[in-house]
């Protein structure tokens, strides 16, 4: 990943805490071809040890090419918008801030026990905060046993993490402050989020 030192984001918490919280990657991995694919990931540990795990359906081609140490890349996308230079008090050149997490993996295939163990804690995640959640144990066992088969879960090891936050730093206050304020009174909810980590990243009011 292209990374000016001065956006590099590497610190453990910061790199654990942003993989909890925007789990949706694209994972890639070298075929016949490269191939892609965009799945939900968890992660199980804590900042200075975790290994991550998901799934992919058998029928999707990248699954012939999961194997025992496969190399694979996930790259997790937080908040990111365009900044126009028309917010600056000068005449610059516009830019787009965004945040992202890449991390290299290596593979390991899931046994049955280790998917539906994987599928129950991924079900509870995002069921948990619904009206009437539908958990794992609530799925009709006939519906498991059909779909099950139908699924690889697999184990990523990381090997490589890069993290980065493009984020205005080395701005003047002025104009970090007046990006702030345009990006707040965005109706994108994702652009508010930027606002409020840029005015964090460089500690503005």
């Amino acid at each position: 990943m292209y990374r000016p030192p001065k956006y590099h984001k590497d610190d453990k918490e910061f790199i654990f805490s942003f993989i909890k919280k925007y789990p949706f990657a694209s994972f890639i991995l070298n075929g016949k071809r490269l191939l892609a694919t965009h799945i939900p990931v968890l992660v199980e540990g804590n900042a200075e040890n975790f290994r991550l795990y998901s799934h992919i359906a058998k029928h999707n081609e990248m699954d012939e090419f999961l194997a025992e140490d496969t190399e694979a890349l996930l790259i997790f996308h937080g908040p990111h918008a365009y900044i126009s230079s028309s917010w600056y008090q000068e005449k610059d050149i516009s830019t787009w801030d965004y945040t992202a997490v890449h991390i290299n993996v290596k593979i390991n295939l899931q046994s049955r026990e280790e998917l539906e163990t994987s599928l129950n804690r991924l079900v509870e995640r995002f069921e948990k905060d619904q009206t009437k959640p539908l958990y794992y144990k609530d799925i009709p066992e006939e519906m498991l046993q059909t779909h099950l088969p139908q699924i690889t879960g697999f184990w990523m090891r990381p090997i490589k993490v890069e993290g980065i936050a493009k984020l205005h730093q080395k701005y003047s206050n002025e104009n970090i402050n007046a990006v702030v304020k345009e990006l707040e009174k965005s109706d994108d909810s994702t652009e508010k989020e930027l606002g409020d980590m840029i005015r964090k990243e460089n500690h503005t009011k």
